[in-house]
């Protein structure tokens, strides 16, 4: 299985950094997983929009399904080829969000673009050769985290995520966590991110054997900085890069 970072960056993309965006690939299958801002164009270095098996989104914050909006106009007006719709795996009220953005007259065609599936709970479905299952996280809206398994390999992900059970539970015996840390310090209202040292909490009590920090709080740190803290508490760190691939 491989993962390639499309983007990481947190609230807005940057100079050669979009937002949160993922391609997740085994055998002949490829699944997008968040579509933040700036990310088809950069999906599109890797695979045809049109060739996609499933498009995955944690939930509808802009800078993880902002690029669903573009993807939309791809696919309906553009030199693409849809033999059907594309699944679209989602947070409840996804697709009022894009209905929302298109306009009431696209909303009797969303489907002849999109098959969209409301997550709900803790579900799982077979995508082509992957298996995915996924469950609720602790972001203060509806918001998922992901577990992605083809044959013995595992690759969880947290989506955006406070420290939780679930996201324990999710990451369990991974090989791969990619786990965000769009928190330096947890404001005094209450956590809705990770902070470095929560990532690295989860990924010790899950038994994950390897630790990726992703969509860091840059207003706050640097991702060498995140990186020694989390070492604090886990042994096998690394900071996603646009453009970087991890095998697992």
């Amino acid at each position: 299985m491989k993962l390639t970072i499309l983007g990481t960056a947190t609230p807005y993309p940057r100079p050669d950094n979009p937002c949160s965006g993922y391609l997740v690939q085994h055998g002949d299958t490829s699944i997008w997983m968040d579509a933040g801002t700036g990310t088809l164009a950069e999906l599109q270095r890797h695979i045809p929009l049109d060739r996609l098996d499933a498009i995955w989104i944690s939930h509808a914050h802009a800078d993880h399904s902002a690029d669903l909006l573009t993807a939309y106009y791809a696919l309906r007006f553009g030199d693409l080829t849809l033999t059907r719709p594309l699944p679209l795996i989602g947070p409840p009220g996804l697709v009022d969000r894009l209905v929302g953005f298109l306009g009431h007259r696209e909303a009797a065609v969303i489907p002849e673009v999109f098959e969209v599936t409301e997550m709900r709970g803790w579900q799982e479905r077979d995508i082509g050769d992957l298996t995915l299952s996924w469950g609720p996280m602790n972001h203060g809206m509806p918001a998922f985290g992901l577990r992605v398994q083809a044959g013995a390999r595992t690759l969880a992900y947290s989506g955006d995520s406070a420290y939780c059970e679930g996201l324990v539970e999710l990451a369990e015996g991974a090989d791969l966590l990619l786990c965000e840390a769009g928190a330096s310090e947890h404001p005094p209202a209450g956590a809705v991110h990770c902070t470095p040292e929560d990532a690295a909490r989860i990924a010790r009590e899950a038994g994950a054997k390897r630790l990726v920090l992703t969509h860091i709080d840059l207003t706050h740190t640097d991702a060498p900085n995140a990186r020694a803290r989390a070492l604090t508490g886990f042994p096998s760190v690394e900071c996603a890069l646009p453009g970087q691939s991890f095998t697992i």
